[in-house]
């Protein structure tokens, strides 16, 4: 049994799904892993859904992986980086193929974070078709944000560059209330975010204003904790709660923590949502 299998069997998977959520998982860590043996991190920092799930235990699976640089770059390359990743993975037992995707002007998918500044990588294995992960580097990233380093204890100790919670859950909350799926809701947000109320969590309004100044007209209307409460509120109650539902639960461990889920509840979590103390 190589390490990576030794990765793989802490997760104790027995079904398909479980199995590809595990994979995927241990992949995440490997890519960071490989990054940590760089200046990667002196340059950028991990945010997002996965950046939760592994930095702080968010109790849900997620696929793609999110990396913001800490100040504007053009120029910046993270196929400079490949050789770190692909190494770790052949220390690892296995062969990955890694490259960049050349993103379209116009796109049919659309998201709070999908922009034309954005870099864009998939990570797969060569003999594996299944799983796969995506990268994404926002070269121009939102600005009034905080980082911190977090230890990742596999496949060895090291430390990784994030979002402080605060800012994740500003970039959540952008994601939250701009992310437009034309077939589908992202449940998985709605999961975030009742996570991050339930656990009392702050939000940074200075990063979000930040982020929602750069969404455009839309999200210029928000300057101030009233104006976001305000787009929380519509945003709940034009949601098909069994929508939210579908999307998320094929991630969750325990999909009975969602019995209690309707608009009503979401918008009284909305109500929770408060500001880091001055």
């Amino acid at each position: 049994m190589n390490a990576f299998d030794n990765m793989l069997a802490r997760y104790k998977a027995v079904t398909r799904e479980e199995k590809n959520n595990a994979q995927r998982e241990v992949m995440q860590q490997i890519v960071l892993a490989g990054l940590s043996r760089s200046d990667f991190f002196e340059k950028a920092a991990f945010y997002g859904g996965t950046c939760l799930r592994l930095l702080y235990d968010l109790p849900r699976f997620s696929e793609d992986m999110d990396f913001s640089l800490l100040k504007v770059d053009e120029n910046f390359d993270l196929q400079n980086y490949f050789p770190f990743i692909k190494d770790e993975f052949l220390s690892m037992g296995k062969n990955i193929e890694l490259y960049k995707k050349e993103k379209r002007q116009k796109t049919n998918m659309e998201s709070a974070f999908l922009k034309s500044t954005s870099q864009f990588y998939d990570v797969k294995f060569q003999t594996e078709k299944q799983v796969k992960i995506k990268i994404e580097i926002d070269t121009m990233p939102p600005l009034d944000f905080e980082t911190e380093n977090k230890l990742l204890l596999q496949p060895f100790s090291f430390n990784v560059r994030c979002f402080t919670l605060p800012c994740l859950f500003a970039g959540k909350m952008h994601a939250f209330l701009f992310r437009n799926w034309k077939t589908r809701v992202k449940g998985r947000d709605w999961f975030d975010f009742e996570w991050y109320v339930q656990n009392q969590i702050p939000l940074s309004l200075k990063h979000f204003i930040a982020r929602a100044a750069q969404f455009g007209d839309q999200g210029m209307r928000i300057k101030n904790e009233k104006s976001l409460k305000q787009a929380l509120s519509k945003r709940i109650k034009s949601a098909d709660i069994k929508a939210v539902l579908s999307d998320v639960l094929p991630f969750l461990k325990n999909p009975k923590s969602t019995e209690i889920w309707s608009t009503d509840y979401f918008l009284e979590l909305a109500k929770r949502v408060k500001q880091p103390p001055f």
